[in-house]
């Protein structure tokens, strides 16, 4: 007997139906299989985006790599233009030497004025004793008075040209340094190790101070957030054991610790679970991947891929065979 057309539809709804809600059941049971002591959520594994950026406005002159290749932390990536750095500092090079000679000439005006002091000295102390005997005229000794008060006034002169000579020879020397910083600020470095992620800028470009280069994902630094409730955040503690399984690899537990808690609850993001959980209060937790083993696994998990995590919320639990790790951690 056939059905008819609405009766059909019926049928096909509520099949449609008990399909969703057992999928939902089947969902909602996964973390029921977890022994006691442990928790998990769902997220996606993330890395830190680190940009290469100018310190200086300036044409770029070179960019060496390009999207997807790997640098070392330190390595010169590129170049602005720095012609007209070198130029200034030439001239800072110059005025150093020239301030330098200003200060030797000085030294030698100091030498003078107290060779002449003292010479004025001298001659005050025989006019002194000749005007005892008679000899000269009290005139005279006037005279060499003035004059060794000049000699001594003169001496102090010198010494304030010599001093302003110095402070030249150190303000131009500080300028020049400061033209090598600036110069050593136009080589573009890699702040951090990583993968190239995006080629933001090409040579001969004019970019501002602060302007982006290169886009790098850290693959040192690589995390998952999940979202639990109250009742388990409030048993999480900062430095938490975790593991994180991504879908991509499914028989690889990656070793992870809890470096960051929320200290305020919020909905669960909508992407996250259903309407009915999505009304619940849950704190954002971050699980930050082991740096070693990201180390010796560089491109096998990448940015990006949906995974599990499970936290420990009893440090005294054991985790199940499929989550351990080598060296039993």
């Amino acid at each position: 007997m056939t059905l008819p057309r609405s009766s059909s539809m019926v049928v096909f709804g509520l099949l449609a139906a008990l399909t969703a809600a057992g999928l939902y059941y089947v969902y909602a049971r996964q973390p029921d299989g977890l022994p006691p002591g442990l928790a998990s959520g769902n997220g996606r594994f993330e890395a830190v985006e680190v940009d290469v950026a100018t310190k200086i406005a300036g044409r770029l002159a070179e960019l060496g790599p390009r999207e997807g290749d790997w640098l070392d932390a330190g390595a010169v990536v590129g170049r602005l233009d720095a012609d007209d750095l070198r130029a200034q500092l030439r001239a800072a090079e110059a005025q150093i030497a020239q301030a330098g000679k200003a200060a030797d000439e000085a030294r030698a005006g100091v030498r003078k004025a107290q060779a002449d002091a003292t010479l004025a000295g001298k001659t005050l102390k025989r006019s002194e004793e000749l005007v005892g005997r008679g000899f000269i005229s009290r005139t005279k000794l006037d005279a060499d008075q003035t004059g060794l008060a000049s000699a001594r006034a003169a001496t102090a002169a010198a010494s304030s040209r010599v001093a302003e000579a110095e402070a030249a020879v150190i303000a131009a020397q500080a300028r020049a340094d400061a033209l090598r910083v600036t110069l050593d600020d136009t080589a573009l470095k890699a702040p951090v190790a990583g993968r190239v992620l995006y080629r933001l800028a090409e040579p001969g470009e004019v970019l501002a101070a602060g302007g982006k280069a290169l886009t790098l994902v850290d693959l040192s630094d690589m995390y998952l957030a999940i979202y639990l409730p109250t009742d388990e955040a409030g048993k999480l503690a900062i430095g938490s054991e975790a593991r994180i399984v991504l879908d991509a690899l499914p028989d690889v537990a990656i070793p992870a610790t809890v470096n960051f808690v929320a200290a305020k609850a919020q909905f669960t993001p909508r992407e996250v679970e259903t309407r009915n959980e999505r009304a619940k209060l849950m704190f954002r937790v971050k699980l930050k991947a082991d740096p070693a083993w990201l180390q010796a696994h560089r491109d096998l998990a990448k940015a990006g891929m949906p995974g599990v995590a499970y936290v420990k919320l009893d440090p005294n639990a054991v985790w199940p065979a499929r989550l351990q790790v080598a060296g039993g951690r």
